[in-house]
């Protein structure tokens, strides 16, 4: 049966925020903060928290750092994965990526047609693996962070969960799923 196994330790990831907005900054970046808020509140450690417009190279730029930072193994971004023609971040980042996790958008999507129906078609959110980084792109509105968070990452995320989780794929560790 799937779940959290209570018996196993838990082992935080360290996990980087990026938002992808023309509009927000620090002071209401609020669905930044949440996914910032709920992942330091689950145990890992916010490793970096950006905020860079609806720009490919911007997006590109940021995301390449934290992939390139051995103390980054997960990023999530949000903002970006809608139809407008400033929602680029699939664009930025998907050239990035050397493998797609085509489970996540359908999870994600079955989670949130439960709160907006149908108008989840609208969302391009994905995810991925660049080198060993794992990347997660969620629409920018706080319900969407709340969605993706609450019912698929923070599970994900965490190093109990079984049959096995994201973080049994992180290079430091690979013997969780062993």
């Amino acid at each position: 049966m799937p779940g959290i196994d209570e018996t196993l330790d838990f082992y935080p990831l360290n996990v980087a925020v990026l938002t992808v907005s023309d509009t927000r900054t620090p002071d209401n970046d609020t669905s930044g903060g949440l996914l910032a808020d709920r992942l330091q509140a689950a145990g890992h450690r916010l490793a970096g928290r950006c905020i860079v417009p609806d720009e490919v190279d911007a997006i590109r730029k940021q995301v390449s750092a934290w992939v390139a930072d051995p103390g980054v193994d997960v990023i999530i971004s949000t903002g970006g994965t809608g139809f407008t023609p400033r929602d680029v971040t699939p664009e930025a980042v998907l050239p990035l990526l050397r493998r797609v996790m085509d489970g996540f958008s359908v999870v994600f999507h079955q989670v949130s047609m439960g709160t907006i129906g149908v108008s989840t078609l609208q969302s391009r959110a994905f995810a991925g693996q660049a080198d060993d980084t794992f990347i997660f792109c969620v629409p920018g509105s706080t319900g969407a962070c709340r969605d993706a968070w609450d019912h698929v990452l923070s599970l994900e995320f965490d190093s109990r969960y079984r049959p096995c989780s994201i973080a049994g794929q992180v290079p430091r560790l690979r013997h969780l799923c062993a």
